[in-house]
């Protein structure tokens, strides 16, 4: 039994079957071609010469994460900016208006942020 495919999909379905295959067969081939020499000094956690001083799973207290969660919203502000910047003069004075309910709305959010002292490192 034959599976007739459009002729605009063959070259979608190769490369998706390309690109699922080449990792694994890298992988399988570098598990061939590499060096395998384990011993206790490169199976530590460390290997930079110093032993660990204590648990790497220690607690974090959440400032960390809150300017992590911060700095991904200041690269989405400018993903979202990028394009804007692209079709400035197509948009107009629309498009200005966008921006500055858009920046607006992000600058609020950091006002909210400093006054929660999100921002301090002591």
């Amino acid at each position: 039994m034959m599976i007739l495919m459009p002729d605009g999909y063959l070259p979608l379905f190769i490369f998706l079957v390309v690109a699922m295959a080449f990792p694994v067969v890298l992988l399988l081939a570098m598990q061939f071609i590499r060096p395998s020499r384990p011993s206790t000094v490169k199976m530590e956690a460390y290997e930079c010469g110093i032993q660990a001083a204590s648990d790497s799973r220690g607690r974090y207290t959440v400032r960390y994460y809150i300017v992590a969660i911060l700095f991904v919203i200041f690269d989405v502000e400018t993903i979202f900016l990028y394009p804007w910047a692209v079709r400035y003069r197509q948009l107009g004075w629309f498009g200005v208006a966008e921006v500055a309910v858009f920046l607006g709305i992000l600058i609020v959010g950091y006002i909210w942020a400093y006054k929660k002292g999100a921002l301090e490192w002591v």
